[in-house]
């Protein structure tokens, strides 16, 4: 919304920024955080170059990262015919070339729907024996009737082939060994994804998959309050949240009200003689 005629990520990302600057916030880049310790005041993060940042209050918006393949040459055609993402930018190099889509889960049949339109054919490598269990039905059967679409069930992608981009993959039944070779320069990799959430270790409580809690399922004392009182996660990398732009930003604007009301109140409680 605001950009009729479109916007990449990056653009966004870097009219944000400056914006940001210009309302007075410091950007540490390239950074990583590699420790969270408590301090008799607050929290202390610990940076990969021996930095420390010590604060009152932490908001978490760490995102999350795609999972990949051990595959042989991925790293090599990261871009150059395998993406984690079907946007227009990636459905531009579908065209005249068949698209095979590894993954199961409703971002894989909507990938497909998509590059349908573009590609020759499109391919969904599925490793179990169908999409009922983790792919909602009226997806499942428009994928199912689209004469453009085929299902590869109890299948995955073994080989990777190509010189300086990808230019085929090769298919294998994991029950028979059979194999199918797939001309193909539009490998599009989706089984989720990983959270930011390494560098937490045990301070923060965290669902089976890593991610976040937050509110009243970690003890929070608001909705993107997480286990420690002055910690709160927003947006992917939040237990729960939708995993979409708006929502993220959305999130973003609302916790700033909660962080205001933790350092007011660790103010008083200091000025009062009370524990901080």
């Amino acid at each position: 919304m605001g950009f009729p005629t479109g916007i990449s990520g990056r653009d966004l990302a870097y009219r944000g920024q400056v914006q940001s600057i210009k309302f007075g916030a410091r950007f540490a880049s390239p950074r990583t955080a590699r420790r969270l310790e408590i301090t008799p005041t607050g929290y202390r993060i610990v940076l990969c170059n021996g930095n420390d940042i010590c604060t009152k209050s932490i908001v978490i918006a760490s995102g999350v990262q795609y999972r990949r393949l051990p595959l042989a040459r991925l790293d090599e055609f990261e871009g150059a015919g395998v993406y984690y993402a079907a946007t227009e930018l990636e459905a531009r190099f579908c065209k005249n070339t068949e698209a095979v889509i590894i993954g199961g889960g409703n971002s894989a049949g909507q990938a497909a729907m998509y590059l349908s339109r573009h590609a020759k054919h499109v391919h969904v490598v599925i490793r179990g024996a169908g999409l009922k269990a983790s792919m909602s039905n009226y997806l499942l059967q428009r994928l199912e009737n689209d004469p453009r679409i085929t299902l590869h069930n109890h299948s995955e992608v073994t080989e990777l082939r190509g010189e300086n981009a990808l230019s085929a993959v090769t298919l294998t039944h994991r029950e028979t060994g059979a194999e199918t070779p797939i001309n193909t320069r539009a490998l599009f990799i989706m089984i989720g994804a990983v959270p930011f959430t390494d560098w937490l270790g045990d301070r923060v409580k965290l669902d089976a998959q890593g991610f976040i809690e937050t509110g009243e399922s970690a003890g929070g004392r608001s909705a993107f309050e997480t286990s420690c009182p002055g910690i709160y996660a927003i947006g992917d990398v939040r237990s729960g949240s939708v995993k979409r732009v708006a929502s993220a930003v959305g999130e973003g604007s609302v916790v700033v009200s909660s962080v205001h009301q933790h350092i007011e109140e660790m103010a008083e409680a200091g000025a009062s003689g009370g524990d901080i």
